[in-house]
């Protein structure tokens, strides 16, 4: 099955509330209709022939240090593991730093599990973004609800207010 590719500002009604009001400042950004049983990225991969490498998963840590909790987006291809115990958590100086729970993750983003994008998250949030997704001319990441995704530059992600790009991965 191919993807049907229309501009986001189009199909607003395929996007997180947040989302569909951050896609308005943006050019270039993409949304397709998926099937929300195959939202999972190795799923909707295997599906709808859209390679690993092409994808890029948001993965939301919550980072800890003197009882405080600041939390962070980190965007690396699907073929990849996030550092989160050495690069993430030295980069955000903190003592501690995990994958956010999931039940807290949706909450505070207003984004489905699954589904969970940088375009949209709180102004506040750090959003790092690895060196191999800013130099991907286009990769498809969620668009904050399980029954679709969105295209967009890696420039363009790596262009959003409060990103930064970085090597991730270990």
């Amino acid at each position: 099955m191919t993807l049907d590719w229309v501009p986001a500002t189009d199909r607003t009604d395929l996007l997180a509330e947040p989302v569909a009001r951050a896609v308005q400042g943006l050019g270039g950004v993409e949304v397709a209709e998926i099937d929300p049983e195959l939202a999972d990225t190795a799923a909707f991969c295997e599906r709808y022939g859209v390679t690993l490498d092409e994808s890029a998963n948001c993965v939301v840590v919550a980072a800890k240090r003197g009882g405080e909790t600041r939390y962070a987006a980190c965007m690396v291809l699907a073929t990849m593991r996030v550092d989160v115990n050495g690069v993430v958590r030295k980069h955000l100086d903190a003592r501690k730093a995990s994958f956010a729970p999931m039940a807290e993750a949706v909450e505070l983003t207003g984004m489905e599990y699954g589904g969970i994008t940088p375009l949209g998250l709180p102004a506040d949030w750090p959003i790092l973004v690895d060196t191999k997704v800013a130099e991907h001319h286009k990769v498809v990441i969620g668009s904050g609800v399980r029954r679709s995704k969105l295209a967009i530059a890696g420039t363009a992600l790596a262009g959003l207010k409060g990103a930064e790009v970085l090597p991730l991965a270990n």
